[in-house]
C-alpha cells in the first residue's frame, strides 16, 4: 500500500471533488437526451478539447507512459506522440464532414452510406471493442485505488464505479466536457512541475550514469514498433465513439475541428514528466514495481502539494477515461439499438435510457476487471482494438472521403470476415497484430467492392 499523509490525502480528494463537482454543475443546463449526449450541438472548443483529451488521458498516457519508461526510455511517450497525430488527423479530415450531418453515431454514418446491417454490426462489435477498452482502464484504476487505501479489489472496485458513475451519470457530454477541461488544466500544471524536479534528478551524475544512453533516444524502440503504435492509435481514435461524439456535438464543422487539433495540443505534453519519471525511478528505486512508480514518486520524491494534485489527476484521468468510454458504447446502444428497437420518442425517457446503459457498461466492465485482476491490460487492448477497428475503419474512412463507393453487402462481409479474423488474431495471440491482420483483410475486401463498383456511388446502394 502506498503511503500518504493527512495533508496528502486531504489535496488528492479535493481534486476530485472540485473535477467531478465542476461536471455535475456543467449538469443543470442538460435538457433531453440530445442535450445529454451531444451538449445541444452547441459546444466550443474547450468543451469539445476537454471531452477528448479528458477520455484519451488516461491511464496509458501517464501510468503506462512511466512504467513503459522503465524499460525503455523516453521512447514510451509514442503512446502521447501516436495520439495527438491521430487527433489532427481527425480534425484534418474527418470532423468537418462528420459535423456537417446531424448524425450522433458512427454507425449512424456507416447506415447512410451502407445499410442497416453495417449499422447493426458496428454498433455491436464497437461497443464490446471499446468495453474491453474500459476493462483495460479499470484494471490500473482497480489497482491504484488500492493501493492507495488499502481497500481490497473488490471494494477498489465499487469506489471507482462510485467516481465514473459520478462523473458520467448527471451530465453526458457537458460533465465530461467541463470535466476534462478542470482535469487537463490541473494534470498540465501539476505534472509541468513534477516534470522539471524529474529532470533535475535525471542529471544527477549517478542517475546519469546508470540510464542507459539510449533511453534518450525517442527512436530507441525502433520503426516497426513506432509505426504499430501510431497505426494502432490512429484507428483507435478515429473508430471510437467519444471522440466522434465530441465532434457531433461541436457548434459548427470548424469548431469541430479546431476542438480536435486543440486536444492534440494538450495531450502531447503529459507522457514528457511521466517518462522521465519511470526512467528516473527505475534506476534510483529498482525496487518498486514499474506500474506503480509514477504514483510512488507523487507521493514520495515529488513536491508535496504538486505531487498530490498531479496524483488527483491520475485518478481522474483513469475515472475520466472510463466514463467517456462508457458514454459512447451507451449512446450508441441507446441510439442504434434500444430506441429504435422500442420506438421511443420521448426525450426524458431517451435520457433515462442512456444513463441506465452507461451505469450498465460500467458494471460490466468493472465486473470483467474483478473476474479478471490479474490478466493482461495489453490483451484487452489488443481485443480492444481488433473489434474496433479490424473491420469498422476503412469502411468509415472510405465513407468520408467516397460516399457509397462500395456496395452496401460487400462492406458488411468486409466488416464481419475481417472483425473474426482480427479476434482470432488476438485470442490466438498471433505474432502479428489483431488490428493490422484484421485492416489488411478488410483492404482487400473492398477493393474488391470497390472495383466492382466501378469505383463511383453509382453501384447498388441499401440505404436503410
Amino acid at each position: 500500500m502506498l503511503s500518504m499523509s493527512v495533508f496528502q490525502a486531504t489535496i488528492v480528494l479535493a481534486v476530485i471533488v472540485v473535477v467531478i463537482g465542476g461536471g455535475i454543475f456543467a449538469a443543470r443546463s442538460v435538457e433531453g437526451s440530445e442535450g445529454f449526449s451531444l451538449g445541444g450541438r452547441s459546444a466550443g472548443v474547450p468543451m469539445i478539447a476537454g471531452c477528448i483529451a479528458g477520455t484519451c488521458v488516461g491511464g496509458g498516457a501517464t501510468i503506462g507512459a512511466a512504467q513503459l519508461a522503465a524499460s525503455l526510455g523516453l521512447s514510451a511517450i509514442w503512446f502521447n506522440i501516436g495520439m495527438s497525430l491521430a487527433l489532427i488527423v481527425m480534425g484534418v479530415f474527418y470532423a468537418r464532414p462528420l459535423r456537417q450531418t446531424s448524425l450522433e453515431t458512427v454507425p449512424q454514418f456507416l447506415r447512410l452510406n451502407y445499410g442497416i446491417g453495417s449499422e447493426r454490426f458496428s454498433t455491436v462489435v464497437s461497443s464490446l471493442g471499446i468495453l474491453f477498452s474500459a476493462v483495460a482502464s479499470s484494471l490500473p484504476g482497480i489497482a491504484l485505488i488500492s493501493a492507495l487505501t488499502g481497500l481490497t479489489h473488490v471494494e477498489s472496485a465499487l469506489a471507482l464505479l462510485v467516481l465514473v458513475a459520478a462523473y458520467a451519470f448527471f451530465g453526458g457530454m457537458k460533465s465530461a466536457g467541463m470535466g476534462g477541461i478542470l482535469k487537463m488544466l490541473l494534470i498540465l500544471l501539476s505534472l509541468a512541475i513534477v516534470g522539471i524536479y524529474a529532470w533535475e534528478e535525471t542529471q544527477n551524475p549517478v542517475v546519469m550514469a546508470a540510464i542507459p544512453v539510449d533511453w534518450w533516444n525517442i527512436f530507441s524502440c525502433g520503426s516497426h514498433h513506432i509505426i504499430m503504435s501510431v497505426l494502432s492509435l490512429l484507428v483507435g481514435v478515429i473508430c471510437t465513439q467519444t471522440y466522434i461524439q465530441a465532434v457531433f456535438s461541436a457548434s459548427n464543422p470548424h469548431t469541430a475541428a479546431i476542438g480536435a487539433f486543440s486536444a492534440a495540443i494538450v495531450t502531447l505534453p503529459v507522457g514528457i514528466p511521466c517518462a522521465l519519471v519511470g526512467m528516473y525511478m527505475h534506476v534510483a528505486h529498482p525496487e518498486v514495481p514499474a506500474l506503480i512508480a509514477l504514483p510512488t514518486y507523487l507521493l514520495n520524491e515529488a513536491p508535496t502539494i504538486a505531487g498530490a494534485v498531479a496524483l488527483g489527476g491520475l485518478v481522474l484521468s483513469i475515472v475520466s477515461s472510463i466514463a467517456g468510454l462508457s458514454l459512447g458504447v451507451g449512446t450508441m446502444l441507446a441510439r442504434d439499438l434500444v430506441i429504435p428497437r422500442f420506438g421511443i420518442t420521448d426525450s426524458h425517457v431517451e435520457m433515462v435510457v442512456m444513463r441506465g446503459l452507461i451505469i450498465g457498461v460500467i458494471v460490466v466492465a468493472l465486473g470483467i476487471a474483478i473476474t479478471h485482476e490479474h490478466s493482461q491490460v495489453l490483451f484487452w487492448n489488443y481485443l480492444s482494438m481488433a473489434l474496433r477497428g479490424g473491420g469498422v475503419f476503412l469502411p468509415f474512412t472510405i465513407a468520408i472521403f467516397k460516399t457509397r463507393a462500395v456496395p452496401p453487402r460487400i462492406t458488411l462481409i468486409s466488416m464481419i470476415v475481417s472483425t473474426a479474423v482480427a479476434i482470432a488474431a488476438a485470442v490466438l495471440e498471433s505474432p502479428v497484430q489483431p488490428l493490422l491482420l484484421g485492416l489488411i483483410v478488410s483492404g482487400i475486401i473492398l477493393a474488391f467492392g470497390f472495383f466492382k463498383n466501378g469505383g463511383d456511388d453509382e453501384g447498388e446502394h441499401v440505404v436503410g
